[in-house]
């Protein structure tokens, strides 16, 4: 099957040479874009199908429809000089660990060679991570639980159902009508796992993630198969007894339905795993403040606020509910108010190409007056045109207040004492001392 690379908002030509895409394949991949539940939340253009390219705007991930596929990758700067091979492979592996962080799961990336994050795209990575946590926690059993049964013995088993025994058996008293609890494996969680093995099984193209699919497929023989539609997450609950299947029930999740990505299925239609990157980013970005803030006095909360900007004058209904990205309190009051944007920005906030929109500006002005707090951040990936470092590059006072609006950048393709650098930039040098004790490696 033909996979096809490419970044966020570059283009996809169309033709039939190396790094180009057949025109019946991009019209494919359109239409299975256009045609999926994320289109329906407002994505309606995250595929753009025209003047002889395609283009994806504001999302990652894959689609996959009938004979081709499209990798779609963030539009992240790695290392300058190297192939475009070896960029993309940096960049699967940054994506997959802001995929980890967002969605809180441990992913050691270390286990993959560099030659498979080059040479597989970012669904058959996935996949491989999937079915090697899978083996693992695996050999350490499968879980079970007791389900009720009702079944007519020759002997008592368990309680006998007097109402089922008189209406049935009243005639054949040598049947009893029994009501009993059985251990089994065949239990909500495991559906869901065999049935992402199935949907992976599908989509792989990968030799060796089909033979490990194959494998646990032998495992799970005996659990029943489930549509999709029909499985019954709420039904499962994790506890002391299944903590160890709680990356793996996210994982599955993540590939058949997931606030991030969306999964349509149907005859000839394909497969979407798309993910917003403005959502991933400030999802990834909260998760790591919160941590960074860990014994500084500081909490952090994601989308926390909700305040409202109007009361309506003949009742207590509010109106225009603020939703601030990132809030941080100090002993239960608010001091800092981040809004994560992902786009490209240039240190000055006035440049009218890449700086700062107005809008964003009327936004956090708006956050100022609300919850009151004395600093402002709109955080934006860092590049390298923002210099070497990620830092605060600009900063103004807010028109008769005292409040301060800072526009700052946070290196995503640099994962090094990001937590250390996160803390600095938020609450100085001496929250790492107090957090991490002298000559710690917060990584």
């Amino acid at each position: 099957m033909p996979a096809y690379t490419v970044r966020e908002w570059d283009k996809l030509v169309y033709g039939e040479a190396e790094g180009q895409i057949a025109v019946h394949h991009a019209d494919r991949l359109a239409g299975l874009a256009a045609r999926s539940a994320f289109a329906g939340r407002g994505g309606s253009g995250v595929l753009e199908h025209g003047r002889n390219a395609l283009r994806a705007r504001g999302v990652v991930g894959i689609l996959a429809a009938g004979d081709a596929s499209l990798e779609i990758l963030p539009k992240i700067d790695v290392a300058p000089g190297e192939t475009p091979v070896h960029q993309n492979a940096a960049i699967r592996k940054r994506l997959v660990h802001m995929l980890a962080v967002a969605l809180d799961l441990k992913i050691d990336l270390g286990v993959i060679t560099d030659l498979a994050w080059q040479r597989e795209t970012l669904l058959e990575i996935l996949i491989r991570i999937f079915c090697d946590k899978l083996t693992e926690t695996l050999r350490k059993g499968m879980p079970r639980r007791y389900v009720g049964r009702e079944e007519d013995l020759p002997t008592l088993r368990g309680q006998l159902d007097v109402n089922r025994q008189f209406t049935r058996h009243a005639v054949n008293p040598s049947r009893l009508a029994c009501r009993f609890d059985l251990l089994s494996e065949d239990t909500p969680l495991n559906r869901i796992m065999k049935a992402a093995m199935v949907h992976l099984f599908r989509l792989s193209r990968s030799s060796a993630n089909q033979k490990r699919l194959r494998e646990l497929a032998f495992v799970y023989a005996d659990i029943a198969d489930v549509p999709v539609l029909a499985l019954r997450w709420d039904e499962v609950v994790m506890d002391r007894t299944n903590r160890s299947w709680r990356e793996l029930f996210a994982m599955a999740r993540l590939f058949l339905h997931d606030r991030y990505q969306t999964t349509t299925g149907g005859t000839g239609e394909g497969t979407a795993m798309l993910f917003e990157t403005n959502a991933l980013f400030e999802e990834y970005v909260g998760r790591l403040v919160a941590r960074a803030l860990a014994g500084t006095g500081f909490t952090a909360s994601l989308q926390g606020g909700r305040l409202f900007c109007l009361s309506a004058q003949d009742s207590e209904r509010g109106l225009f509910q603020t939703r601030p990205d990132i809030l941080i309190r100090r002993r239960g009051a608010v001091t800092h108010v981040i809004d994560t944007k992902w786009k490209r920005i240039s240190s000055r906030i006035d440049d009218p190409k890449q700086g700062v929109s107005q809008a964003d500006v009327y936004q956090m002005m708006a956050y100022a007056q609300l919850y009151r707090a004395p600093r402002l951040t709109l955080l934006y990936p860092h590049h390298p045109g923002l210099g070497t470092e990620d830092v605060v590059h600009a900063r103004h006072r807010i028109t008769g207040h005292a409040t301060i609006l800072e526009t700052a950048s946070i290196d995503v393709a640099n994962s090094a004492n990001i937590l250390d650098r996160l803390r600095r930039l938020l609450v100085g040098d001496q929250a790492i001392v107090e957090a991490t004790g002298p000559g710690t490696d917060s990584r």
